[in-house]
């Protein structure tokens, strides 16, 4: 269930069962580590709306491949990375990338984040 919380506190919030869901820093959404409040009447769990939406953007593009074309600028090959990657990762004009081999045939990039 992912609902707004505008204006909720990080310590609770109203429960559909009446009672009050805790904040809790270390839940779990789709194998990724999120914030949340639970609910110790009756276990139902509120994800963070925001944090949640991302990972399900992330999952959708896990499964999408794309066939993109390479430029040339001197002697450097250039990778345009489409819009929704780059914001799903929260990537920026000028911000580090690194790219290593994998298997044969394989480049892995990966954003460099503090």
């Amino acid at each position: 269930m992912l609902v707004s919380f505008q204006g909720e506190t990080m310590k609770g919030i109203k429960c559909v069962c009446g009672k009050t869901a805790e904040y809790d820093p270390h839940l779990k959404f789709n194998n990724y580590d999120i914030d949340g409040w639970v609910c110790k009447s009756c276990s139902e769990i509120y994800y963070n709306p925001e944090k949640a939406e991302r990972i399900l953007q992330l999952n959708k593009l896990k499964k999408a491949n794309y066939e993109l074309t390479l430029t040339q600028v001197k002697s450097n090959l250039i990778v345009r990375i489409p819009k929704d990657v780059s914001d799903a990762l929260d990537l920026h004009k000028g911000e580090q990338v690194t790219l290593r081999l994998g298997s044969e045939n394989e480049i892995i990039m990966q954003p460099v984040k503090d």
